[in-house]
């Protein structure tokens, strides 16, 4: 008797864990359901290996003007530079992605992205480069990211259908941001080894596996182009939307706040790695690296959720943390903390990102998907050239520190004040997901 009921709790465990590990596997398969769209598979993969490219520039570039130069107000000048075109020229890009075919776009805006980078590194492997050099280039580059991201974000539709929409846009930045810790770690390495002019040419090579990804795929029809009005008409179409729908502009806005007053805050990373914390190169990397483990956990944790209720909760508490974590970290001195404080401020910024990102495309008609994802470029990246210039020049006034502490409570009372405003709300959102087929889904 005794055998046999161990025999049978033997069995029972076996079979608990047998369950446990199916649960699990079907969790897993859940976080990752969007890629079994083949062409969503050949994007995340081609997009993995190029991001891990533009982290190592994004370290290296500002790393290369600051040894040049010792600026806070030229490292600012040089962010400005690359991101000030998002804002001028996105709802162009917006247009362009409503009016042309899009998947055409991406490519295009990936190979001039490539050309640009290959260029960066022969000036600096040459040993001829200069700080207005760099600036040039950096608007470039810009003014191709404000065609780039309405037409890529904007695809993302394309490839996996509105079904599993959140779930690409999660795992979209969820590899954004492994790379953000891969990348950084391996250029604050080959900055100290062999320069910075190798982390602009692996940044090029590295295009090459995003540009193959998306001439293999193989698409249906693409999204109906709207041609007949003038075009001037349909970018004020696209503005009129926005400003009317209380949801959208209320993220919108709150985007934007972040934007200026909290996000700049790692153009200053090269001044605490070197100045404060006496980190050097490779920790800036550490840093960096750090606030991207935090942003791909957030991006993990998106991922993980079906459905979006509750979403607007979460952009308003993550603003608020991503705030207060910048706050704790300006007043850190001490390495090992400042690493562990930019966990939660990576987790915030990149949660309440991912959360717009998915409302409004939630919210959204089809045929104005590229002109509001363009205006969420403006808000995103297009201020924070603002923020980038008034960082450096306030860090060169009052210092790094309270410059970056000051933007910490901006965040704080930007995601409170969108925290008061959303039962007002809830009604017309739920009005706009049932009109986009996404019924009972109130993002309060």
């Amino acid at each position: 008797m005794h055998r046999t009921i161990d025999e049978m709790a033997g069995t029972g465990a076996i079979e608990s864990r047998a369950g446990a590990n199916g649960e699990v596997r079907s969790r897993i398969k859940g976080i990752v359901r969007s890629l079994r769209h083949r062409n969503f598979q050949l994007f995340f993969s081609g997009q993995l290996i190029s991001v891990i490219g533009t982290w190592m520039q994004n370290l290296a570039q500002p790393w290369l003007v600051y040894e040049l130069t010792k600026s806070p107000l030229l490292l600012g000048l040089v962010a400005f530079a690359g991101q000030i075109p998002v804002l001028l020229l996105a709802p162009i890009g917006g247009l362009v992605a409503d009016r042309w075919n899009r998947h055409r776009v991406v490519i295009g805006t990936q190979t001039a992205s490539m050309i640009l980078a290959f260029i960066l590194a022969t000036l600096t492997l040459l040993h001829v480069v200069r700080v207005w050099e760099i600036v040039v280039l950096a608007t470039l580059l810009g003014s191709v990211n404000a065609f780039d991201i309405p037409a890529r974000q904007s695809f993302i539709i394309e490839m996996v259908g509105r079904e599993d929409l959140m779930n690409a846009i999660a795992l979209n930045s969820s590899m954004f941001n492994g790379a953000r810790v891969i990348g950084p770690a391996i250029a604050g390495l080959l900055v100290a080894w062999i320069g910075e002019g190798w982390c602009f040419f692996a940044n090029g090579a590295s295009y090459v596996a995003v540009i193959a990804g998306l001439l293999l795929m193989k698409l249906g029809p693409p999204h109906q182009v709207v041609r007949g009005a003038p075009p001037l008409k349909h970018l004020a179409e696209g503005f009129r939307f926005v400003r009317r729908t209380k949801p959208i502009f209320a993220l919108m806005m709150l985007l934007g706040v972040v934007s200026v007053v909290a996000a700049p805050y790692a153009v200053l990373m090269p001044i605490f790695a070197d100045r404060i914390l006496h980190g050097g190169a490779r920790g800036l990397g550490i840093l960096m690296g750090a606030t991207g483990i935090g942003a791909l956990l957030g991006a993990l944790t998106l991922a993980a959720r079906r459905g979006v209720r509750g979403l607007g909760r979460w952009v308003a508490y993550a603003a608020m943390g991503f705030g207060s974590s910048l706050v704790a970290f300006s007043f850190s001195r001490n390495f090992g903390l400042s690493v562990i404080l930019l966990l939660p401020a990576g987790y915030g910024l990149m949660l309440q990102m991912a959360s717009t990102n998915t409302l409004i495309q939630s919210m959204v008609p089809d045929d104005l998907r590229g002109r509001a994802m363009s205006f969420y470029s403006m808000m995103f990246m297009g201020m924070m050239p603002v923020g980038s210039l008034l960082a450096g020049t306030l860090a060169s006034r009052i210092d790094a520190p309270w410059t970056v502490m000051l933007g910490g409570l901006g965040a704080v009372i930007g995601g409170f004040v969108f925290w008061r405003l959303l039962p007002g709300m809830q009604l017309e959102a739920a009005q706009l997901l049932e009109a986009s087929g996404i019924a009972g889904a109130e993002p309060r």
